[in-house]
Formats: C-alpha cells, sequence, structure tokens
C-alpha cells in the first residue's frame, strides 16, 4: 500500500511538473512573436515634402465673430486692435495672407502647390491684457495643400493651431516704442509657421 501511494505521488509531481511547464511555454509565445504595430510603424516611409507654393488662399468667414471690448477674454472668435477699427474680418484675412506669403517664399521646392487657409480663431491682445500680463496670440486655421495644376488635394484640411506666447507688460510697451508690435510679431511666427508645417515629413 505505501509503495502504492508512493508511486502516485511521484506520478502527481510529475503531472504537476508538465503542467507547469506547458504553462511556462504557452505565455512565452506571444512575446516571441511579431508585434504587428511595431513591425507597421518599422516599415512605414516617411517623405519630405519638396514644395513650391503658388499661391495662397486665405479665407476669415463672416460668421466669425468679432468683438471690440476691452476686456481680459472676450467671448469672440477675432480679437483685433493692431488696425484701427474697420472690417476686423479683412485685416486679419491679410496680416494672415502677407505672413503666409512672406514664409512660401522661401520655399523652391520641384511640386507646385496653392494652399488653402481658412481661419476658425484668430486671438490677439486686447489693450487691458497687452500692459498686464501678455498671454497667448491664439491662431486656429485649417490648411489644405492641392496640385497647382490639376487642382487635386494632396494634403487634406488639417486644423492647425499656430498660438503662442505674447509679450505684456513693460515688455510689451518697450517692444511697441522698437515698433515690435503685435502684427509684427504675429506676421514673423506665421511666416516661420508655415515654414515648418509645409517640409514637416508625410507618411507614405
Amino acid at each position: 500500500m505505501k509503495k502504492m501511494l508512493k508511486t502516485l505521488a511521484v506520478l502527481g509531481a510529475v503531472a504537476l511538473t508538465s503542467a507547469c511547464t506547458t504553462q511556462t511555454i504557452s505565455r512565452a509565445e506571444p512575446l516571441s512573436a511579431p508585434l504587428v504595430g511595431a513591425q507597421d510603424a518599422a516599415e512605414q516611409i516617411f517623405i519630405t515634402p519638396d514644395y513650391n507654393v503658388t499661391a495662397v488662399n486665405v479665407i476669415v468667414p463672416n460668421t466669425l465673430s468679432v468683438s471690440e471690448a476691452n476686456s481680459i477674454k472676450p467671448r469672440a472668435d477675432i480679437v483685433w486692435r493692431d488696425d484701427p477699427i474697420g472690417s476686423r474680418h479683412e485685416q486679419v484675412q491679410k496680416v494672415v495672407y502677407d505672413a503666409l506669403m512672406s514664409g512660401v517664399a522661401q520655399l523652391d521646392g520641384t511640386q507646385d502647390v496653392i494652399v488653402d487657409v481658412q481661419i476658425t480663431r484668430f486671438h490677439a491682445q486686447t489693450q487691458r491684457v497687452r500692459y498686464s500680463f501678455g498671454g497667448e496670440h491664439e491662431i486656429e486655421f485649417y490648411m489644405t495643400i492641392r496640385d497647382a495644376n490639376s487642382g487635386s488635394t494632396i494634403a487634406e484640411p488639417r486644423l492647425m493651431d499656430a498660438t503662442f506666447d505674447a509679450l505684456g507688460g513693460m515688455a510689451a510697451v518697450q517692444a511697441d516704442q522698437q515698433g515690435i508690435t503685435q502684427k509684427v510679431r504675429i506676421t514673423e511666427y506665421l511666416a516661420q509657421f508655415i515654414q515648418t508645417e509645409l517640409k514637416r515629413p508625410v507618411a507614405l
């Protein structure tokens, strides 16, 4: 009887060891298998666009709201103070157009394209904010890139966020004295921003 019990104990231990071994192998299998996402990322090819911009179209929809309130953050799509009172839509359109044209002028690639931009938000500083804490210049727009010859879309509309820090307080006062107005800083920033975006590598 003792011999039989000993035999059964040995067989049980062997079975338990086999079960543990099998379980370990089963858990290890996924680790040795290729990771699909990582493999796809490794195989993905990126190219740097070689654009030559032949035209820039800037649209500022009339549906965008405007505020002339000298508050900290007016509830409006457009807040602009660096031009005399007038059509803020037209003024913003010119500021953005001039800035983007300045930026794309530095591109001399082989593929002729047209850049279409639709402004969704252009929130510069009110006087109250500019001469206190500064805040941000909030500039957002949809950008589409089209082939200049066929008109076909190369890059679907993308929402671009060109928001950046604004000057405030004495820094803003000193900048104004040097002719570095909101318009100057926004123009320079958007020119660099568009260059960077149009040179950004894209996946094939």
